[in-house]
């Protein structure tokens, strides 16, 4: 079934008021272009769920978009603090946002527990940490084998998961290359799935190469072509990251009023990824545009 359409018709769809939201990627194929179509069709009281909330969580927080953050890392990478987020939790402005922490390692395993309808995971090295302290997803219960208490994650089914890929299909399957996040996981664990693509192509090409896909199309809700969705991260093969931006946000996170303005003209002020991309500007783009390094090509087989 063909399943493509654009991010304003799939936030419309499938993104609601008061639903839990995951944007997947690490450190990059993070879909800044859902996060920004979000802030546009005003959707409140959401669940912001994210190994690494980075700039587009703290736009979203920005713009009063959350009210909870489940997260494993936060922080401007490489920069410093996300100043928006740290206003919401310490000043209640613009709205005050509740924190919920994890590890890296047991926030995937609750995404795995999640996708597998498993009742929880095992992460006995978060006992040796305070947060079962300060976080009731992590139980001890006794395992039936040894009698030793164990450590387990609650599993986490975010009602809307968003994942930025390479290329897709028109059905929503789905190849990813380079750092690799949590995005098999997430894929099983949402309710509703959004695939943002760089490209799309045909299916034959996904056939071509089965290892690399890592989301399936049955898994699938929409399919997004969403070229440039990741800016300012990166997308391997495409783009790159544009350092200069980190460091500028930190400048403008610091005022509210500078906020707004961003808000006012690179989200409000554009009405879609197209738009963004041409007000950017062809300078900028063509430096951050990787040039092509092909790897050699694999050898299926074949017996006809």
């Amino acid at each position: 079934m063909r399943k493509i359409m654009s991010m304003r018709d799939a936030v419309s769809s499938f993104v609601h008021d008061g639903d839990s939201v995951y944007i997947s990627g690490f450190t990059h194929l993070i879909d800044f272009s859902a996060g920004h179509e979000i802030i546009r069709q005003g959707r409140k009281d959401l669940e912001l769920i994210r190994m690494t909330p980075d700039l587009v969580y703290d736009q979203m927080v920005a713009a009063g978009t959350a009210s909870k953050l489940v997260f494993s890392y936060l922080g401007n990478p490489g920069v410093g603090s996300l100043h928006c987020i740290r206003r919401s939790v310490e000043m209640g402005e613009p709205l005050k946002v509740k924190l919920e922490e994890y590890t890296h390692g047991s926030l995937i395993s609750a995404l795995h527990a999640g996708g597998a309808k498993i009742p929880f995971f095992p992460v006995n090295a978060v006992g040796s940490t305070d947060l079962p302290m300060h976080n009731h997803n992590y139980r001890y219960v006794t395992d039936p084998f040894t009698g030793k208490s164990v450590l387990v994650v609650k599993p986490i089914n975010p009602d809307v998961a968003i994942i930025h890929v390479q290329r897709a299909d028109e059905q929503g399957n789905s190849q990813l290359w380079g750092i690799m996040g949590e995005q098999k996981e997430l894929a099983f664990a949402g309710k509703r799935v959004i695939v943002a693509a760089e490209e799309i192509v045909e299916s034959e090409v996904i056939k071509g190469d089965p290892n690399r896909t890592i989301v399936p199309g049955i898994a699938v809700n929409a399919v997004v072509h969403d070229p440039w969705g990741a800016h300012p991260s990166y997308v391997q093969g495409f783009y790159d990251r544009d350092n200069q931006f980190y460091l500028e946000w930190d400048r403008i996170s610091r005022e509210r009023r500078s906020i707004e303005e961003y808000l006012q003209e690179w989200v409000y002020g554009v009405n879609d990824r197209g738009e963004y991309i041409d007000k950017l500007g062809r300078e900028k783009t063509d430096k951050l545009r990787m040039k092509s390094r092909n790897v050699a090509p694999i050898n299926w087989g074949s017996v006809a």
